[in-house]
């Protein structure tokens, strides 16, 4: 299993996240313990890291398989989470 490692700015994010966004975000960030390369998500192109989809947000994340862990950089909005 990996460590779901959320950074300070992502926590402040998913903080700011409504119901019933939240749960479905948070059910998200533990299933990517089991497998951080879920069906769906996807390399970004132009920066390191993946992204996963929940609904209209995205879920910004490194992983370091090496030390079998996934760091949580962003969450929010797909339409501002590239800028």
């Amino acid at each position: 299993m990996y460590e779901v490692v959320i950074e300070r700015y992502a926590q402040k994010q998913l903080a700011q996240i409504p119901q019933p966004y939240l749960s479905k975000i948070t059910q998200t960030l533990r299933s990517l313990s089991d497998n951080p390369r879920p069906v769906g998500c996807k390399k970004l192109e132009g920066r390191p890291g993946y992204r996963v989809r929940v609904g209209n947000y995205r879920i910004i994340y490194n992983i370091k398989d090496n030390v079998l862990s996934v760091f949580v950089l962003l969450i929010g909005d797909r339409k501002d989470i590239y800028d």
